[in-house]
C-alpha cells in the first residue's frame, strides 16, 4: 500500500515540474516569432529595392510593432517565470538585438521613401542579397536554440553570417570610392551615403544578434 500512496503522490509532483519546466518552451516560441519577423522585415526591404515600385511604410511599420510587442511580452513572461530553459539575461538580450533589426530596417524604408525619386541609377542588390542571407542564417540559429545543438553547427551558421557581414562591407568600401570619386553630385551622394550606411547598420544588428546566439549555445553546450 504505501508503494501505491508514494506513486499517487509522485504524479502530480511529476506532472507540476513538468509544467514548471515545460514554460520554458514559450520563450523559444517567442524569440522564433521575433526572428520570423526580421526576415519577413527585410524581404519586404529586397522587394522594394529591386522593383523600385511605391510602397507603403505600414508593412514594416507592423513588423516592427509586432517585434515590439513580442519584446515586451518576452520581459514580461521573465518577470512571471520562476524557470526558463535559457539563462534570463540572454533570453533578453537575443530579443532585444532582434528587435534592432527590424526597427533599423523599417527605418532605412522611411528614408527611402522619401529620396526614391532622387535615386535613378543607384542599386542596393548586392547589398540586399548578403542582409536577406544573413537574416535567414540568423533565423536558422534561433531555430536550433530549442534543442541546444552542437557548438560546430551554430559555429558553421555563424560563419556563414560573418562572411556575408564581411562582404557587405568589401561592398560598402567600394561603393564609398565611387561616392568619393564624384560619380554623384554632393546633394544625391549625401543621400546615398546615409542609405548604404543604414543597410550596412542592418545587416551588422544580424551579425550582433547572431553572436548572441553563438555565446548562448557555448554557454549550455
Amino acid at each position: 500500500m504505501a508503494l501505491c500512496g508514494d506513486s499517487a503522490t509522485k504524479k502530480p509532483l511529476m506532472f507540476s515540474l513538468q509544467r514548471i519546466f515545460g514554460k520554458g518552451d514559450k520563450f523559444f516560441d517567442l524569440l522564433e516569432a521575433s526572428a520570423e519577423e526580421v526576415k519577413g522585415s527585410v524581404h519586404a526591404l529586397e522587394n522594394i529595392l529591386d522593383s523600385g515600385k511605391s510602397f507603403s511604410l505600414e508593412d514594416f511599420a507592423l513588423a516592427r510593432r509586432k517585434d515590439k510587442r513580442i519584446t515586451e511580452q518576452i520581459s514580461e513572461e521573465l518577470v512571471k517565470t520562476f524557470v526558463t530553459g535559457l539563462e534570463r539575461e540572454d533570453i533578453e538580450a537575443l530579443s532585444i538585438a532582434l528587435y534592432k533589426i527590424t526597427k533599423t530596417t523599417e527605418k532605412f524604408a522611411e528614408r527611402y521613401l522619401i529620396v526614391a525619386p532622387q535615386l535613378n541609377g543607384v542599386e542596393f542588390k548586392r547589398q540586399t542579397e548578403l542582409i536577406v542571407k544573413a537574416a535567414d542564417t540568423l533565423v536558422e540559429m534561433v531555430k536550433h536554440l530549442r534543442k541546444i545543438p552542437p557548438l560546430e553547427t551554430i559555429k558553421a551558421l555563424n560563419d556563414r553570417l560573418q562572411y556575408a557581414e564581411g562582404e557587405a562591407d568589401k561592398i560598402m568600401i567600394e561603393l564609398l570610392k565611387d561616392l568619393y570619386n564624384g560619380k554623384h553630385e554632393p546633394p544625391k551622394a549625401l543621400i546615398v551615403h546615409d542609405l548604404y550606411e543604414l543597410l550596412e547598420k542592418v545587416i551588422d544588428r544580424c551579425r550582433d544578434a547572431g553572436n548572441v546566439v553563438s555565446q548562448i549555445v557555448l554557454k549550455n553546450s
